[in-house]
């Protein structure tokens, strides 16, 4: 037997995961925002709430058939309506994205207890910032009058910045808009999120000397990873290491280190890491627990992971214009939340077991099927961990995690990350068999100096030979970049780009287009004297 709510708002549901988000809770969240409907319609506030979650629950169809799934286990019920796709459109903008917003407001947050297994260093919770830029919007004039057009005429993209739990992958806080604007001015709106009893991992790109202080100044503790060009001093030696430094007026402590990775088919790669943590008591926090925990910052990018290819299967979004792109987002992420939540319930109710270890998938398709079948909409007093979901989540428990690695690659024309060098590293996902971690001894850092004054390195002085030898051998030819590169074959589309940009203002070669090279200097600049014959 189905309960649903009574009369016109029996559609209003969500299978089990309403159990997360009440009837209660919906209607107070539109109270809230001024959304309640003025008069009673056939297509109520609240269902149109819940039929913009279940949108996201199954992206691959249009409304019609959303409502067909939210309403397939009611067809005995004679209050319920059918309507056409342009109604549903209407309840979207009846609707509106404030409710969503603040429905999200409510259900985000950290979910692990103090004993959750893998969500603590110490007495630190862990989270992270990182950014997804990889979302795609319709291609409409009012999409790309907010988001722009991609240079290379693709989908208009969206900036996301969240700050997630790293032990469950629980969203604490979310905001997205165009991607012009940066990762750390969106990470900023943010940091009133964070709590003195959180430690924060980031990647290189958010050591900037005012975001450092603005996220100390939160009283949360930092280890990041410095970008290569980061200058700090050395300011005393501590006996794992590490050293104290200075970046802005942020006391720190650096973690110079090479990792050894060994795999199970032999293969041997290493790699270096730059770290920054405000725990400067090496005792207390060794540098190579310090290294071995940032490892944790991944489990950020497995959430995006999950949000943009388990739950939206790569789809581009829905909404042809900026309120209606609001609205989908913050019903995606609530969404994904409640997901969270209903894992890291059922990983809470048998004590011991990581939240790791549930599958975003399982927990996914069985909320489909609750939905379809409008099974345990109400609570009836059913504990957590023993609903549906979490019983299909517990009998499919993931193995404990297992060291893997696997190198980085992105399929868009565009990316960095679209070719690389052979490195040594796998372009597969392998069993790591061996970790080894060696802590390096600090080089002080020489003076500054401008680029047009430091010496170029072999790599790029013999580089640049072969491409000067090249360029003349055909003088009157015009060279695009990706041929340069191609007859180099050792050396990245990107590094290729800037390295011939660098050679031209120095007026070696001479660019005459938009990525196209040629031998013949601008007559109209005289060489640098150390160019001269």
């Amino acid at each position: 037997m189905v309960r649903v709510a009574a009369g016109m708002f029996a559609p209003g549901h969500l299978g089990e995961l309403t159990q997360v988000v009440p009837f209660e809770l919906m209607d107070a969240v539109l109270v809230e925002t001024g959304r309640v409907q003025h008069r009673l319609r056939e297509l109520p506030s609240r269902v149109g709430v819940y039929f913009l979650l279940a949108m996201c629950l199954f992206p691959e169809v249009g409304y019609r058939l959303v409502w067909d799934k939210m309403t397939s286990a009611l067809a005995g019920l004679p209050a319920v309506a059918s309507p056409t796709a342009k109604a549903l459109r209407d309840l979207r903008r009846r609707v509106g994205a404030a409710p969503m917003r603040a429905l999200f407001e409510v259900v985000c947050g950290p979910l692990a207890q103090p004993g959750t297994p893998g969500v603590r260093f110490g007495r630190y919770r862990t989270v992270s910032f990182d950014g997804c830029s990889s979302l795609k919007v319709p291609d409409t004039g009012r999409n790309q009058a907010w988001l722009d057009r991609l240079a290379h005429g693709g989908y208009p993209q969206l900036e996301l910045m969240t700050l997630v739990e790293t032990g469950t992958r629980a969203l604490i806080g979310a905001v997205f808009g165009p991607t012009a604007t940066g990762e750390t001015e969106y990470a900023k709106r943010l940091l009133h999120l964070l709590r003195p009893d959180m430690l924060v991992l980031w990647d290189k790109g958010f050591d900037g000397n005012d975001f450092l202080a603005a996220v100390t100044g939160t009283g949360a503790q930092i280890l990041g990873r410095l970008r290569s060009n980061r200058r700090a001093p050395i300011l005393s030696h501590l006996a794992d290491g590490s050293h104290l430094s200075v970046i802005g007026t942020v006391n720190l402590r650096i973690i110079d280190a090479q990792i050894t990775v060994t795999c199970a088919d032999g293969t041997v790669f290493t790699g270096s890491y730059r770290l920054a943590t405000t725990l400067t008591d090496a005792r207390r926090y060794p540098a190579d627990a310090l290294v071995s925990l940032y490892h944790q910052r991944w489990e950020h990018e497995s959430a995006y992971y999950a949000l943009r290819h388990t739950l939206l299967r790569g789809r581009v979004l829905r909404s042809g214009d900026p309120g209606g792109l609001q609205q989908e987002m913050w019903a995606l992420l609530t969404l994904y939340q409640l997901l969270r939540t209903v894992m890291v319930d059922a990983a809470e109710s048998r004590p011991g077991t990581d939240p790791d270890r549930c599958s975003f998938t399982i927990a996914l398709q069985s909320a489909r099927d609750q939905v379809i079948q409008a099974a345990g909409v109400t609570c009836d007093d059913t504990p957590p961990g023993a609903g549906v979901i979490a019983r299909a989540i517990l009998a499919g428990l993931l193995p404990a995690r297992r060291l893997r690695v696997s190198t980085r690659k992105v399929k868009s024309p565009v990316s960095r990350y679209k070719e690389r060098l052979d490195d040594g590293r796998p372009d597969h996902s392998r069993t790591v068999t061996g970790l080894v971690i060696t802590l390096l001894q600090p080089v002080p850092t020489p003076p500054a100096v401008s680029r047009d004054e430091r010496p170029l390195a072999a790599a790029e002085r013999r580089r640049q030979q072969q491409v000067l030898a090249l360029l003349h051998q055909d003088p009157d030819r015009s060279w695009p970049a990706q041929d340069i590169a191609r007859h180099l074959g050792d050396v990245t589309l990107n590094t290729m780009y800037r390295q011939l940009s660098r050679w031209a203002s120095n007026h070696l070669i001479r660019k005459i287009g938009p990525g196209t090279y040629t031998a013949q200097p601008d007559s109209s600049v005289p060489l640098p004297a150390a160019q001269k014959p």
